[in-house]
């Protein structure tokens, strides 16, 4: 089993809080009030998102030119792991730590915002750069702010992104080129992508409620999730020890925005991630699917689910708790994921839905509210699936025989 790579700092905000302990509070509570209508974002036309209303840090002196919505999201995960990367930095040493994040929007608002004035007033904001809406920038503002000069970059696979950064940080580890790595995925709300998925009729008037017969689309979100990976025999720490035990992908190549319908992409990446932890699909305890609430995705992915596990084995989407947070979600649901692993009460995310099954989708045993294990889950598995068929899904397990 793959599992000598463990998660020993987890920092989470999203639309149900800013921290580890608000976060899966209103998780396993199926808590949807985070979800709220707005209508600053697509001309015309209101919408339920997944806003972040924690408080998020100021611009740091020095940062101006880079400093964004997406960068304070991530600042505000870092400052949750800031003790325990300090600590990596001081073991290893700055140029031993590697930074990888996912995104899909990096600084898009703020270059909307500066694109308005100048159509306005024929100007650009004072001191506007375009370096904050850089892909690559989501990453370079986290280095920077930790001192750290090993590998630092930024994926961007639409909704796969930050699901993908896992197996690039195992990459470096096992690789040898960093001891440890600060990675995960961040995303804010932009106009780009609410009206570009508008544009595809994918959004949704309603709160996105997946596998329904009645489902409609997404519902987009915001915020993000920041890991440290490290060796496991290095681990020597308090916090839960959960490991990246399996990460698969592939690609499908079908089209440039919908899935294989047959959901072979899916099975394919889901079946390396179980190869790559060393399990049967039996082994599973719970399944976060990628749940978007759109007709081809979902059901795509029950066709997938019911390929390779039994009928048994608890699944659920929390989309509709914290909006499709596109380049962030695969981290943010891997973060759900390791909740589950440590959840002292065995409880599963709810699937947050009207209820009405789609008969025409492959039965999938979707978790009800108050749901609960009953006993203690070793692994768990996350998907994501992006535009072009971009596939991941990621094994995390309890780890306990470390040391």
């Amino acid at each position: 089993m793959n599992s000598d790579v463990v998660i020993t700092a987890l920092g989470v905000i999203n639309a149900l809080g800013g921290s580890i302990t608000e976060v899966s509070c209103r998780l396993f509570a199926g808590d949807q009030s985070g979800i709220s209508l707005r209508e600053d974002f697509i001309p015309g036309r209101q919408c339920f998102v997944g806003s972040v209303t924690a408080p998020l840090p100021p611009c740091p002196r020095g940062f101006e030119s880079v400093w964004s919505r997406n960068a304070a999201l991530s600042v505000s995960a870092l400052e949750q792991i800031r003790d325990s990367t300090q600590a990596a930095i001081s073991r290893y040493g700055p140029s031993r730590i590697g930074v990888i994040v996912g995104s899909s929007t990096s600084g898009i608002d703020e270059g909307e915002r500066a694109v308005a004035e100048r159509m306005a007033t024929g100007t650009l904001p004072a001191g506007y750069d375009y370096v904050k809406q850089q892909m690559g920038s989501v990453s370079a503002v986290l280095a920077r702010i930790l001192g750290v000069c090993g590998p630092s970059y930024t994926v961007s696979t639409a909704c796969s992104s930050s699901a993908k950064v896992f197996r690039a940080a195992l990459n470096l580890i096992h690789s040898g080129m960093c001891d440890c790595v600060v990675t995960g995925g961040i995303d804010s709300l932009c106009q780009l992508t609410l009206n570009g998925f508008s544009a595809l009729e994918l959004v949704s008037d309603e709160i996105t409620n997946p596998f329904s017969r009645n489902r409609r689309g997404i519902s987009i979100g915001e915020g993000g999730a920041l890991f440290l990976l490290e060796r496991a025999e290095t681990y020597d720490s308090d916090f839960p020890c959960v490991a990246v035990s399996g990460v698969g992908e592939s690609s499908d190549a079908y089209h440039i925005s919908s899935p294989d319908p047959t959901g072979a992409g899916a099975v394919a990446a889901i079946r390396r991630a179980l190869e790559g932890a060393g399990l049967d699909s039996e082994e599973v305890d719970y399944v976060n699917l990628h749940g978007t609430g759109t007709l081809h995705n979902d059901s795509m992915e029950a066709q997938a689910i019911r390929a390779v596990f039994t009928d048994s084995v608890p699944c659920s989407s929390t989309k509709p708790l914290v909006g499709h947070m596109l380049g962030a979600s695969g981290a943010t649901e891997l973060a759900f994921c390791w909740m589950v692993l440590t959840d002292p009460q065995h409880r599963l995310p709810p699937h947050r839905f009207d209820g009405v099954i789609d008969p025409a989708l492959p039965p999938v045993r979707l978790v009800e509210c108050g749901a609960r294990l009953p006993t203690a889950p070793r692994f768990v598995l996350s998907n994501s699936f992006g535009f072009g068929g971009s596939n991941c899904a990621v094994v995390l397990g309890r780890k306990f025989d470390v040391g």
